[in-house]
């Protein structure tokens, strides 16, 4: 449904706003209790109506429930992790080792996002001179589904110390595809 009058936003939503980007940080613990799917359709519904360039809509939201892919993003996440480790001075590596750095283990739901580079829809409008834009339009998905979470109280974790091109192995999904992110809810 349009809206034909705008909204009018004041100084107390305003402030709510900003304390709803307060709260947007990264969760590092993770209740066992699932996310219930009405809650979780009604996210993915507002992701979807983030900015996009040439309303390309190139994000794909792909749910890991599998175990066994799960295992395999975890062990691919530990991988690169100790590489990531091995790469950090003294000093930082004990303050590095220290971090929890992925709710893998915990977290009930877990998704990746991936950007489609020549989406159908909007034909490559806004995107021939700079193709990243397909890249930050995802993004822009990304940030709406977060902020949308913490409304409902809910937390997400953004787990980027992984081998991209190995998720989009393990998830089995089309090459075309580049992997943006993989999330704990």
């Amino acid at each position: 449904m349009k809206q034909t009058v705008p909204p009018v936003f004041d100084d107390d939503f305003r402030s709510i706003l900003i304390s709803l980007f307060r709260w947007r940080r990264d969760v590092r613990s993770f209740l066992p209790m699932p996310v219930p799917q009405v809650i979780l359709d009604h996210l993915f519904e507002l992701a979807h109506l983030a900015p996009s360039v040439g309303l390309s809509q190139p994000w794909r939201f792909v749910m890991v429930e599998n175990a066994s892919r799960r295992s395999a993003i975890k062990a691919n996440f530990e991988k690169c992790n100790a590489m990531a480790l091995a790469g950090q001075n003294e000093t930082r590596a004990g303050i590095y080792a220290s971090l929890k750095l992925a709710g893998l283990s915990e977290a009930p739901c877990q998704f990746a996002v991936c950007t489609e580079a020549e989406p159908e829809q909007g034909h490559g409008l806004g995107c021939q001179t700079i193709p990243e834009m397909m890249s930050y339009s995802t993004v822009t998905a990304i940030h709406t589904f977060w902020l949308a979470a913490r409304t409902y109280g809910l937390g997400l974790g953004w787990v980027s110390i992984l081998d991209p091109e190995a998720v989009i192995d393990v998830l089995d999904l089309p090459k075309s595809w580049k992997l943006t992110g993989y999330f704990c809810l």
